[in-house]
């Protein structure tokens, strides 16, 4: 087995997110490479995607969606993300055991002592049998229903446990943070299958290996895949990280010179680069992750320099603020500049 070091697995994951060089691609085609691309809030998988994509407008995505081919929905980690259309409909059942645990946690138990899930499900299912329905009033109708009992946490609950995907203006580039009013409509998925299982893990080391089971189960969720991994032995490859341990990859998967030059990148928040694994110091120092993740479920929009994360960054009244962990010199303080004057017409376009 080969041994990579930390710098190996950073650019080999630069190279597979698409970040060392900007890929002349069509944006589904990039969406279904990444797997999934996290989007808790509307606007930031159109930065992932203009930060990978040579070219990327606006109109590129908000087609995709509009047009269905690409869909917002709860997915890894149970959280909201983007995905092509026929991956949701295969993965969504490979996922569903991460979405059924947190409903089953003591925030939604504590508003449904009583109720069968299954029943509730049937009921959020008959509400949306019509059509699209804006979040509020499938809560409205809960708690007619349910009287005495929070609609709106139940109307989560059924979210997490059906496949609702959002309306495109609401998953579509518009005001920054999240959107106030959501339509969901039901939409029908693949039977589980063992081998949609397989496939997502062989996807997630095309986009983010080499890795460890513990890193796939850190990006998906889904925990006990030890055992899975084990039965595609002999189609996986093997290497061994900086710290000894033992990494998954595809045998014919990409490993660049660990010298290659990493340009400056300006990832969005939450991105998945960030999240993709259980280690993460292959892209942020552990020292800086509170810097990136200062609480409450957030994840700030960061600063690549050479590959790793470097600072945060944020747009304020027009304008991209950086904010450095170290003093930069002078010639990466002016390649960030010089990323954000591409930037800035992206972000400002309404």
């Amino acid at each position: 087995m080969t041994t990579l070091s930390r710098r190996a697995l950073n650019r080999a994951l630069l190279q597979r997110q698409f970040l060392l060089e900007r890929a002349d691609l069509p944006a589904l085609e990039v969406i279904g490479h990444l797997v999934a691309m996290q989007a808790q809030e509307p606007n930031w998988p159109y930065v992932g995607l203009w930060t990978r994509i040579r070219h990327f407008t606006h109109a590129d995505l908000t087609t995709l969606l509009a047009e269905g081919r690409v869909v917002r929905s709860g997915l890894l980690r149970g959280t909201m993300h983007l995905t092509v259309a026929g991956d949701f409909r295969r993965l969504r059942p490979v996922i569903q055991p991460v979405l059924d645990r947190t409903a089953g946690s003591a925030h939604f138990r504590r508003n449904n002592t009583g109720l069968d899930p299954a029943a509730l499900v049937a009921e959020g299912r008959a509400l949306l049998r019509t059509g699209p329905l804006p979040r509020r009033d499938l809560a409205r109708h809960l708690a007619t229903l349910h009287p005495g009992r929070d609609s709106r946490i139940l109307a989560g609950e059924i979210e997490l446990r059906t496949p609702l995907v959002h309306d495109p203006a609401t998953a579509s580039w518009g005001g920054w943070g999240t959107r106030s009013s959501v339509a969901v409509s039901d939409t029908p998925v693949d039977p589980f299958h063992p081998a949609a299982l397989r496939d997502l893990i062989r996807r997630y080391l095309a986009a983010f290996g080499p890795a460890t089971v513990a890193d796939v189960q850190a990006w998906c969720g889904l925990t006990r895949l030890d055992e899975v991994v084990s039965e595609m032995g002999a189609g996986l490859r093997h290497h061994t990280g900086p710290d000894g341990r033992r990494l998954l990859d595809l045998p014919d998967a990409p490993l660049p010179d660990p010298d290659t030059p990493a340009p400056v990148r300006l990832l969005p928040a939450y991105d998945n680069a960030l999240l993709g694994h259980a280690d993460r110091s292959r892209i942020v120092a552990d020292a800086d992750r509170e810097h990136v993740a200062p609480g409450q479920a957030r994840v700030l929009p960061t600063v690549l320099i050479d590959g790793y994360v470097s600072g945060t960054w944020s747009f304020t009244a027009g304008e991209v603020r950086v904010t450095p962990f170290r003093t930069l010199s002078a010639a990466e303080r002016q390649a960030v500049d010089d990323e954000i004057s591409r930037l800035l017409p992206f972000l400002s376009y309404r």
